[in-house]
């Protein structure tokens, strides 16, 4: 980028030592200050003033030939490894070489091994990483090192925590895992946590110093609480009394926080024990609840029992929960029976926004109960049960319809999935238990692959019934009432799609809400985030066979589409369908369902619905 003139002028700065020059230009105005204070000769004071202005100049023309060398490099640039770059790597490579030993003593660089796991043995297996400092470049680790080691410099706590955050925020986005972000109007590299996992890559990314600036730097918003506690400690044994616990468990397939966080560990390690005196740098993997089997399921019974122990009568606790798996649900159910509380509020709400990094069939919305003491000595029977599991979910789908905004809704299907599941946790933890139910039998059980506790086909049926509250937009709900699983499935992931949703998680939860065993026929994509369905013309033929009145209406808007005609339709519908004159209404209603897609790629299909409508509508004998 530079003239010959320009790398002359970069390689003078280079040889200069700037922290050397700001010190001196800040030792003169200490001079000249406490000069002023002396009031000495004023052929000393201007002496002094002389200096203090030559050096500031001299800074000034420091600062004005990095800007124009700066100006001279383009914003971005994209070419091929030169023999110049190698050079300074191999120069970063030897900077590194004269400091590592003496930073890993300080604690500046990891020297912590990579122990094993379940998401750490992929660095080893793919990579034959063995430590965690073999996940940084030698750049990456000379300039995270130096960002840890100005920590030193600062005596306060406060300042030394915030440094610490800083130090471990630039590990995160300059590291052999970091991911480069292909965005049009923004590419830059990402940060290694843009999902839960430590992937490794080919074409990872790193970042400049400037760049670490908004990682580096932390601005902290909200107010200071006057006196509080924070504490690690094992939920089991927790000795503390509280009116309140407000807990995110973990479940199933969870993050395995207790590997991941040792990305972190690893750059703290040895600053934690300077910092706190109290504290220890080890790694909380012992204490993790773990698994999914029994083990699993008594260790959660034990955290919340205690909880429950430490809490007044009137005391409550907040679970946030997050799944949707009936069987998950179902083993909650059992969890909090066991440990004596009882569900008595719930709601959904938003903890995903949507971004580039967040793609994948990650759920959404989470669920956030309320639990209180059992204090019934009620029992009841599973038959008995379900009545009141249907009349709790339709109550509650209810309440949350009356309150979304019709023009700018707050809740999707997934949230109202959600409720649905709470709202029969809040039923069945009401009674003290359920006869057919042997809770420390399930608990203690281990379950064959797909095998579920009793309680599991309860909370499908609640997931049925709020599938089935779900009606689309304009469609009577008669008509809704009357169609096949698989017709429910297709229309209401029309109506997904039309609002932009095309993730995959989306058609898999409709799919056991309405139990379609089958739906991959009916996918045109199946991958995260570009889920979408067939159209009618791409459809066409297919799965004719038995067909229902929806997918009858299918076809006849492709021949209607492929034709520009409606008479060869609306011949096939009077001749195929049974009993086509009783159903012209509801067929219409269909029809005109999905002439009303916004969807772009069925504009064609859409416009052929809306004549075809019009002929059903209008047809008579």
């Amino acid at each position: 980028f530079l003239s010959a003139r320009g790398r002359r002028e970069l390689d003078e700065l280079r040889e200069r030592d700037w922290v050397a020059e700001d010190a001196e230009v800040d030792a003169a105005r200490r001079d000249l200050a406490a000069a002023r204070e002396k009031k000495p000769a004023a052929g000393d004071l201007l002496s002094l003033r002389g200096r203090v202005r030559d050096l500031e100049a001299a800074r000034k023309r420091r600062e004005a030939a990095v800007a124009a060398l700066a100006a001279a490099a383009p914003a971005a640039q994209y070419r091929e490894v030169r023999e110049d770059d190698l050079e300074r790597e191999e120069r970063a490579l030897g900077l590194l070489r004269e400091r590592f030993a003496e930073w890993q003593r300080y604690g500046f660089l990891p020297s912590r091994t990579i122990v094993p796991g379940a998401k750490t043995n992929e660095l080893t297996r793919t990579r034959g990483w063995t430590h965690w400092h073999h996940l940084f470049t030698p750049r990456q680790l000379l300039t995270n090192g130096l960002l840890l080691k100005q920590v030193e410099t600062v005596p306060a706590m406060q300042e030394r925590v915030a440094m610490l955050l800083g130090a471990a925020r630039c590990a995160d986005w300059n590291s052999r895992l970091s991911r480069w972000h292909p965005h049009g109007a923004n590419e830059k590299s990402e940060q290694v946590f843009s999902n839960q996992a430590l992937n490794t890559l080919e074409n990872y990314a790193g970042r400049a110093l400037g760049s670490l600036a908004t990682s580096w730097t932390i601005r902290f918003v909200g107010e200071r609480t006057t006196s509080g506690r924070v504490e690690s400690a094992d939920a089991r044994a927790l000795p503390t009394d509280a009116d309140v616990w407000l807990t995110d468990p973990p479940y199933a397939d969870a993050v395995n926080y207790h590997e991941l966080s040792e990305f972190f560990l690893a750059w703290y390690d040895k600053q934690i024990l300077r910092t706190f005196s109290r504290r220890y740098s080890d790694s909380k993997r012992a204490l993790a609840i773990q698994s999914t089997g029994a083990g699993f399921r008594h260790s959660m019974v034990d955290c919340y029992r205690n909880l429950a122990e430490h809490m007044p009568e009137n005391g409550f606790q907040v679970v946030m929960f997050t799944h949707q798996d009936p069987a998950v649900w179902a083993d909650l159910a059992l969890i909090l029976w066991a440990a004596g509380l009882r569900v008595t509020a719930a709601w959904t709400i938003a903890t995903e926004t949507e971004s580039a990094l967040k793609e994948g069939n990650y759920v959404q919305g989470t669920v956030l109960m309320v639990l209180r003491k059992q204090v019934t000595e009620e029992t009841a029977f599973l038959d008995e049960v379900v009545p009141e599991v249907e009349t709790e979910v339709k109550r509650q789908l209810a309440s949350m319809h009356d309150l979304d905004d019709r023009d700018a809704p707050n809740f999707s299907d997934a949230d109202y999935q959600l409720a649905a599941y709470a709202a029969a946790l809040r039923v069945l933890t009401n009674y003290r238990a359920i006869e057919d139910v042997d809770v420390t039998y399930e608990l203690s059980r281990e379950r064959r692959r797909g095998e579920a506790n009793p309680l599991a086909g309860i909370i499908e049926d609640a997931v049925r019934t709020a599938s089935n509250f779900l009606v689309p937009a304009g469609l009577p709900p008669h008509v809704w009432r009357g169609l096949k699983p698989d017709e429910k499935f297709y229309l209401k992931g029309l109506e997904v799609e039309s609002h932009g949703d095309f993730r995959a998680g989306v058609y898999q939860e409709f799919a056991r809400g309405f139990g379609v065993a089958d739906y991959g026929r009916l996918l045109h994509a199946g991958q995260a985030n570009r889920t979408r369905l067939k159209t009618a013309s791409e459809l066409q033929r297919a799965d004719l066979a038995g067909a229902g009145l929806l997918r009858h209406a299918l076809y006849a808007v492709w021949r209607a589409a492929a034709t520009g005609e409606v008479a060869e339709s609306l011949t096939w519908l009077r001749f195929e369908i049974a009993d086509y004159w009783p159903q012209r209404v509801a067929l219409a209603a269909i029809l005109r369902s999905l002439a009303a897609l916004p969807i772009a790629h069925w504009r064609a299909d859409a416009a052929a619905a809306r004549l075809l409508a019009g002929a059903v509508e209008n047809d008579h004998v």
